[in-house]
């Protein structure tokens, strides 16, 4: 049975949908597709938050983790400790022999997990993620980040397939290359927000490409250089994402529309950020409803 506080605690959670780049479970999709979803990005967005040190205030997921509640989440080794913590929880929903998740939102994840057959190595992959950013502060070139986004990212990709029963191996490869696409756009929405976790997603070969320091990234608005560099970037999003395209050509009706709303969700915020002039420094640019409805509506118009 779960009490009021622990709802209200994972729905806080679950909100947080409304600020990511695409829809995460629109209104159109079946009942049961939108329950999946959400309960899968429930999951990923509380890893990423006790990676990132983003909890609710009072220590609250600790304790539900059996942790004390003064955990440490300011420091890399509180945190390695919360994802353990959360890992060996996750694990009771694939023990039949334990009495089940402690966590309100892994205990709503239990039953999507059984709905469709769904095995734990996408969900172990989005915490070792974030345990490799506790340890991992800087990446050499774009092999290694796209290293990273096979943890970070496309095991969200995998999920959604499974979810909705369209797995194949080739569908997965199109949807790995949207996701790390996803993951490198919002990488360079975030650069001074990572920064500030002294976390940096650019590549170092291409920052001295363009001859930018990582004082250049701290600076308020970004000079021509890092204007550049975030350019560059923003080009290998963009192709990733059009690699992907074949995803969207592959399926039909209410899937289609869900599939097209994840690529285009990340066109329009290339946008947005071109629309910036690439200077991601004051804070990250967003696309607009209007603009995500439009790359939307050019993707199927393409895919059509």
């Amino acid at each position: 049975m779960v009490s009021a506080e622990a709802d209200a605690h994972a729905r806080a959670v679950l909100a947080k949908a409304t600020r990511e780049n695409f829809p995460v479970a629109p209104g159109f999709l079946p009942r049961q597709w939108r329950e999946d979803l959400m309960s899968v990005y429930g999951y990923a967005r509380l890893v990423d938050d006790i990676g990132d040190g983003d909890l609710a205030p009072g220590g609250r997921d600790a304790q539900y983790l059996g942790l004390d509640p003064d955990w440490g989440s300011d420091q890399p080794a509180g945190r390695l400790a919360m994802l353990d913590a959360f890992e060996a929880d996750l694990r009771r929903i694939f023990d039949s022999g334990t009495a089940g998740p402690r966590h309100p939102l892994l205990r709503a994840l239990a039953p999507t997990v059984r709905r469709r057959d769904l095995t734990p190595e996408p969900f172990l992959a989005l915490i070792e993620a974030n345990r490799q950013d506790q340890k991992i502060r800087r990446y050499a070139d774009h092999a290694e980040l796209l290293a990273y986004c096979e943890l970070s990212a496309n095991p969200v990709g995998h999920l959604v397939l499974a979810i909705t029963g369209t797995a194949t191996p080739e569908r997965i490869r199109y949807s790995d290359d949207v996701c790390s696409g996803l993951q490198i756009v919002e990488h360079l929405q975030d650069v001074a927000e990572d920064l500030r976790r002294d976390r940096i997603y650019l590549p170092a070969e291409d920052m001295a490409r363009f001859h930018v320091t990582e004082e250049d990234l701290g600076a308020p608005t970004a000079g021509a250089s890092v204007r550049a560099l975030v350019a560059a970037e923003a080009e290998r999003a963009r192709a990733l994402l059009s690699s992907g395209d074949p995803l969207v050509a592959g399926v039909h009706g209410r899937l289609k529309l869900l599939l097209a709303g994840f690529t285009g969700g990340g066109r329009a915020a290339l946008r947005a950020i071109g629309r910036a002039g690439y200077d991601v420094l004051p804070g990250p640019p967003r696309a607009t409803t209007r603009g995500l409805l439009r790359e939307v509506a050019a993707t199927l118009r393409r895919e059509g």
